[in-house]
Formats: structure tokens, sequence, C-alpha cells
């Protein structure tokens, strides 16, 4: 499914199709939605598709004045099999180019939900960089909530395992586990790509953006602490 959205007198709107400074979102496209954008938008086609491969790492590429930035992402379901939680990451694509913006990712994320209901304040589709850092940003602290979630439930589970050594509690805490080895794996690839980022010309040319990337970078530092401990 591909959205297109711009902002219009400080109001998101839909477009049905793409203006100069609008943003396109790509949930799990299909190989015609990825080539019709790519021609559309001048883009390289390889960009659109980077992050529909869900083994694909985190990463930075440039291309014809076109930015790739590649970021792992949080994900959580609910197991139904025993009503526990498993936490996850994949793969989101950001294409930047002078005239447009464009999200692509294999599911619906709520990050990127925030933007489209509006509960991101000071979001402008025009000023793409800082939609971009504001993006990483939102990104960072998602990953902060859902560690503290795991954390309150590793404490759960540990004191139910002081009660009654079931394997249940065993399982849960070894899921665990298995979560906190995707996201620390993920939290320093996203690192390397924020301190890549840092060097582009894109972010120095505005304060305030540099600045902004700098609470992101202090942001995925504080998670990267956090699965740690």
């Amino acid at each position: 499914m591909v959205s297109i959205y711009k902002t219009v007198d400080d109001k998101l709107t839909a477009l049905d199709a793409p203006e100069k400074g609008c943003w396109i979102n790509a949930v799990s496209p299909t190989q015609e939605e990825v080539t019709k954008i790519a021609s559309q938008l001048s883009i390289e086609h390889d960009f659109i598709a980077a992050a529909l491969d869900e083994e694909e790492s985190a990463r930075i590429e440039s291309e014809d004045g076109q930015l790739l930035v590649v970021v792992d992402i949080p994900t959580v379901e609910q197991d139904v099999t025993d009503n526990a939680y498993v936490y996850a990451t994949l793969p989101m694509g950001i294409v930047l180019t002078e005239d447009y913006i464009v999200t692509v990712c294999t599911r619906e994320v709520p990050m990127i939900g925030d933007f489209i209901t509006g509960k991101v304040k000071s979001f402008w589709t025009y000023k793409k960089t800082r939609f971009v850092l504001q993006l990483l940003y939102r990104n960072a602290v998602r990953f902060l909530t859902y560690l503290r979630q795991i954390d309150r439930s590793s404490l759960r589970f540990e004191k139910e395992m002081y009660k009654s050594m079931r394997n249940k509690e065993m399982i849960q805490l070894l899921r665990i586990e298995k979560s906190l080895v995707y996201f620390s794996t993920s939290l320093k690839s996203n690192e390397v790509v924020l301190e890549k980022l840092m060097r582009q010309e894109l972010v120095k040319r505005y304060p305030d953006d540099e600045e902004l990337l700098e609470d992101v970078i202090i942001e995925n530092k504080q998670a990267i602490e956090m699965c740690n401990i």
C-alpha cells in the first residue's frame, strides 16, 4: 500500500499523486508499486526495495544526490499460545531526494502512525532533513519504551520463578533474552548509521538539525546501555 502526504497550511493532507515537498509512505509495496515509485520520482529502484528484505542491515548510502538510510526498528507482537509478548526488529528504509522523502517498511509500524495521526508536533513534509531526524528520534525512543517493558517483564518472571520452577517462566525469560540480542545488534548497527549521518553535509547545513541528530545519538546510546544492563 502506498500513501502520499504533504503539509498544506500546517496540516498533513493526503494526495492522489506525488508533488514536490511530499512524503510517500510505502507499506509492504508490491513490485509494481516499487517500480512505479522509482519511475515517477526518478529514484534508484534498489533504494526503494532495500527495506523489503527483512535481512537487510542498517546502512547509509548516497548516489546521484539521493540518500538512502536503512535503520532497524523495534516491533512487538503478542504470542497467542501463551499470551506473552515477542520483541524483534525489522528494517525501515528512508529515501531522501531534493524534492521527496520516501519511507518503506514491510508492515505498518506505530512510529509512522504517530506522524500520520498528528501525534508528532512541529512536523512538515517539506522539511525533509528534519523529518528524517524526527523519525530516527522517535525510533530511538520506541526502543527505550520497549526495553522498559522488557525490564518489567523480566523482573516479574524472575519473581514467579522463585515461587515455582516451571518451564513457562524459563521459556519466557529465554524469549526475553532473545529479544535483547535482537535489540542490541540493531541498536549498535543504528549507531553506526547515525554517526555516518552526522558527517553528511545535509545535516551540517542547519544547526538545529545537527543538534537534533545529537539528541538522537544520545537516545540511541541510552537504549544500548539499557539493553546491556
